[in-house]
Formats: structure tokens, sequence, C-alpha cells
């Protein structure tokens, strides 16, 4: 089974050297790697070509203008060729080396769609300190539930047959394509470990401002996939959010 891995990348010099390294060392080999840059002027593009041929051939990229981040992620899902299509943040690793292949053996047992998993937020700095646990469990959107996003490897024919990000939406896309999916009951497989270590301080995560930011965009992404009780959706989204930051805090890794 063929992964599509993408990154997408904006000035990113400082983190996507820890990113590259993080895919060069999964064991499993059967992948592409897709890296939409949306034009750095840093030294992201030239991090990329010096590790370009340690791929030997499965690195793929462009640098262009783009419309905003799910824009980027669009760009690779429509270049992508493999069966399954995941997400890799341009400053986030895999917790291991292992990522990819505990991924492709859940699809091949379960037959499923889609797999998410756990993920931990750490800090932006160092990447050894957890701030936030996301233990995905199981749940119900209808109460505010969602997988981790970045957790989330999909099956291309998903994308073909639900759509691709909503860029009208400019930090709760995601949240938008998650309900698509889930409405429709696709089979979704929970593998139940941490693969993702990803740094808090994305523009949803990043302090006060980010959260509301958050909550505001999420609250017309409920609206709009006409889930009942929208307010009361999301209130319950950010108490889940304050409970996993206090859980961060007995975490050892």
């Amino acid at each position: 089974m063929k992964i599509s891995l993408i990154t997408v990348c904006y000035n990113s010099e400082k983190t996507i050297e820890d990113t590259l390294k993080s895919v060069l060392e999964q064991s499993y080999q059967n992948f592409e790697y897709l890296i939409i840059d949306g034009k750095s002027s840093d030294k992201t593009v030239e991090i990329i070509q010096n590790y370009e041929k340690k791929f030997k051939g499965k690195l793929k990229w462009i640098s262009e203008p783009d419309k905003g981040l799910y824009d980027a992620m669009n760009k690779g899902i429509k270049m992508s060729t493999g069966a399954v299509v995941g997400l890799l943040n341009a400053d986030d690793i895999f917790a291991n080396n292992m990522v990819l292949a505990t991924i492709v053996d859940r699809f091949e047992k379960d037959n499923c769609d889609a797999t998410y998993s756990d993920l931990i937020f750490m800090d932006a700095e160092t990447m050894s300190v957890p701030k936030r646990f996301f233990k995905s469990n199981k749940g119900t959107y209808q109460l505010g539930w969602h997988p981790p996003h970045p957790t989330l490897y999909v099956k291309k024919d998903i994308y073909d047959k639900y759509g691709l990000y909503n860029i009208k939406y400019k930090v709760a896309a995601d949240y938008d394509f998650m309900l698509r999916i889930m409405k429709n009951n696709i089979g979704l497989s929970y593998i139940r470990e941490v693969l993702i270590y990803m740094r808090s301080g994305g523009k949803s995560t990043n302090g006060l401002k980010g959260y509301y930011k958050s909550f505001k965009e999420s609250l017309l992404v409920l609206k709009n996939n006409h889930i009942k009780f929208g307010l009361f959706v999301n209130i319950l989204r950010t108490v889940k959010i304050l409970i996993q930051g206090l859980k961060a805090k007995r975490i050892k890794i």
C-alpha cells in the first residue's frame, strides 16, 4: 500500500529539517513525499534541496504562492498518487520510525477508510516538554469529538468522494473536512498510541487569541454542517482541550 505523505511549509527553516529527518527514518518505504512550499523567502527551499537526493526519488516538491495553508494542502492531495494520504506539518515529527508501518498494518487488517491515533503537543523550542496530550479515544461528532487532524490518514478516494479542504476557512477547514466524513459514517480505525509529536503554537493553538479565532470559526463550521446546538458542542470541544492540557503535565516520554 503506497502512502502519499504531504508537508505544507512557508518560511520553515527552523523546523523543517527535523520533519525531513523524521520521514527519512521511517522503516516503511512504500511512500511518496510531497512538499508544498508557499514561496518561502528564508532557507526552507535550500534545506529541502539538500535533502532531496537522500529520498532517492521519493521526494517531490514545488515552491509557489498559494492562498493559504488549506489551499497548499489541496495542491498536495491533487498531486498525490498513493492509496492513502497523510499530512505531516513542517514543524511536527513522527513519534518513532514505525509510524507509517503501523498505519499501513491497520489499513490492511481493518480494511478501513481512515486511521487516527493519539498526539502530543510539545514545546515549540525544544520539542521535549509535553504541553497537551490529545488522547483520541472514540466519540461522536454531535458532542464535539473529532480525531486529531495531524494523525488522520485517509484513503485517497475519500477525498475524491467528499471533497478537499474548504479554503474559505482560515483555521478550521480541517474540522470542516472531518465533520463531512464523520457525518457520512466512513470506516474510522483508532490506533491506541502516540504517533505524532506536534509543536504547540499553530494558528489555532497559539494562546487565547488563537483559541478564540478557532472557536469562532468552528461555530461557523458547525452551523454550515447543520450540527444541532453548535454553541454547546463547541464549548464541549474547548473543555476537552483544557483537560488535555492538564493531562500533559503528567506525561513522561
